[in-house]
């Protein structure tokens, strides 16, 4: 009865396995094909020996450079509708850092130095007139910050994406979140792949209908497939609280026009502190600053670009 019992279980994990080693081979030769199909968007500049991935819309007197924030698969695609509205009239470009999007991964630290520097050597190779403007999301509010102080030359304003800057979380008495390097397997291993199919929603913006083209869409889910929680996105992670404490005592240059949008118009916590209080005491000795409170989800872009865009173009006015 034992040995019974036991050849029976020796089949199922053996089967098992077998159909792991197939979806691996298949999920091998599917994303093989997939990126020959779906190619890069933008362009490719070299960067330590690496192609990152720049993609650029609209002409204009001015230039704002995209920046993502932690983890999203796909910025170019993700900043879509930005894109559309604020290339009317200006030159943007996103750029998609190691780790992120068509870019390739690299073995360097995600250090803020390294992120900062990496993404200054691309945008220098795009022949772009100084200066220019930073609209960082999320984590990028960090490495604009340490950006502005150290090339404050180059930087004509920054408009942040309820933007993570180094202060926050000795301000909210938080910890910074971390990844198990584990992560890493998901996409290699197909896990990222059969989550898709499983819940394809859960990796999509969450916007209006037409609000991303269907082909926008399809792009963002694959490439979540190919490279979700990759190394790069991992260590990023995991040295944010590293990051903050090396920038926490950097503040915006008084003599730098800063606009923040935030999603956070009413959230408090028991202390009283919300990211509006957060946001006004960062920008309390800017000479040019404005903080717009918008309804939404951290990702404002889904669904308030319109309403960011108009706030862009009447802050640039008042900058010129």
């Amino acid at each position: 009865m034992i040995f019974k019992i036991w050849k029976i279980t020796k089949r199922i994990v053996l089967g098992v396995l077998a159909l792991f080693v197939l979806w691996f081979v298949g999920h091998q030769l599917m994303s093989l094909y997939e990126k020959n199909k779906y190619e890069a968007i933008g362009q490719h500049v070299e960067v330590d020996g690496k192609e990152m991935h720049v993609y650029e819309k609209g002409k204009g007197d001015n230039t704002i450079v995209l920046l993502t924030g932690l983890g999203t698969a796909a910025p170019a695609l993700d900043f879509e509708p930005l894109v559309k509205e604020l290339s009317v009239d200006n030159r943007v470009i996103v750029v998609e850092p190691f780790g992120y999007g068509w870019s390739e991964k690299t073995d360097k630290k995600r250090s803020v130095e390294n992120i900062t520097e990496e993404i200054r050597t691309a945008i220098l190779q795009l022949d772009i007139q100084e200066p220019y403007i930073l609209m960082p999301h999320s984590i990028s509010g960090v490495y604009s910050m340490f950006y502005a102080n150290k090339y404050p030359e180059e930087i004509k304003a920054i408009i942040g994406i309820d933007p993570t800057l180094p202060q926050a979380l000795e301000y909210f008495e938080e910890d910074a979140p971390s990844m198990p390097k584990a992560l890493s397997i998901i996409a290699p291993s197909g896990l990222a792949r059969l989550a898709m199919y499983i819940t394809p929603d859960s990796f999509l913006p969450i916007a209006g209908e037409n609000t991303y083209s269907k082909e926008n869409l399809k792009m963002t889910k694959l490439i979540s497939s190919w490279s979700g929680y990759n190394r790069n996105v991992i260590n990023e992670t995991n040295l944010i609280q590293e990051n903050m404490e090396l920038t926490k005592k950097l503040t915006f240059p008084p003599d730098l026009p800063v606009m923040i949008f935030t999603s956070d118009t009413e959230k408090t916590n028991e202390d009283g502190k919300s990211n509006i209080t957060f946001y006004e005491a960062q920008l309390k000795n800017s000479t040019l600053s404005k903080l717009v409170p918008l309804e939404g989800h951290h990702y404002l872009h889904w669904t308030q670009s319109e309403t960011m865009s108009d706030e862009v173009r009447g802050f640039i006015k008042r900058m010129d």
